[in-house]
């Protein structure tokens, strides 16, 4: 079997799980989405795995977390703040493997980089505050974190405009966004289509973080 075969089947695996689990959500099937959830992130280091010639460990460390985050979350009641550590972890090895690629630039560009995503954090903060209760302080770590890792991502694309660096971007954009309507969904008001738009996004930004780490190594 040629590696373009496995990459294809894999990928093609990857794809299924993800409509799988996109269908349990959009049909509220809590065994099909017990089942498909925990695959996303094996089936995309699989996709990974197969298509590099030297795996990265972060990359591999950033799945691993980002799997145990799936697991957690499909019990959110009893579960959320395990969730929310082991997305908090994920995101700071993205953050590693994002300034690794970084190099030294001036501090302006690196503020005009990180008022977007401040912006964001601060207004999603102003409408949830109020419920945040005891998860106050978890929540700010968790939006200071990932506001990082988007400054990092449109840092890096400001620096080198590569097709790689753009998807690097548009996924670190799709994890904040995602990540974004989770805070409302459990936070401020829950709607059901804020779940469809969660796993999409979700499973958009993964694969484009991938995909570009991949096209870099190659």
């Amino acid at each position: 079997m040629t590696k373009q075969t496995k990459i294809t089947l894999a990928s093609i695996v990857f794809l299924l799980v993800a409509i799988a689990d996109v269908y349990a959500v959009i049909t509220q099937n809590k065994t099909i989405e017990m089942i498909f959830k925990p695959l996303l992130m094996t089936t995309l280091a699989v996709v990974y795995l197969v298509s590099v010639k030297k795996p990265s460990f972060w990359l591999l460390s950033a799945l691993f977390f980002s799997f145990w985050g799936d697991v957690f979350l499909l019990d959110k009641e009893k579960f959320f703040v395990f969730g929310l550590g082991s997305f908090l972890v994920a995101h700071l090895v993205y953050i590693k493997i994002t300034t690794d690629l970084l190099f030294k630039d001036l501090t302006v560009k690196i503020i005009t980089s990180a008022i977007p995503f401040v912006l964001l954090f601060v207004g999603l903060l102003g409408l949830i505050y109020g419920n945040l209760g005891d998860m106050l302080l978890p929540v700010i770590v968790y939006g200071i974190t990932i506001s990082t890792f988007g400054t990092a991502a449109l840092l890096n694309y400001r620096q080198q405009k590569t097709t790689a660096n753009s998807w690097l971007l548009l996924g670190a954009i799709l994890f904040i966004a995602s990540d974004s309507l989770i805070a409302l969904n459990n936070f401020y008001t829950p709607k059901r289509l804020f779940d469809i738009a969660i796993i999409v996004l979700y499973i958009v930004s993964q694969y484009l973080i991938v995909k570009s780490i991949i096209v870099k190594e190659k």
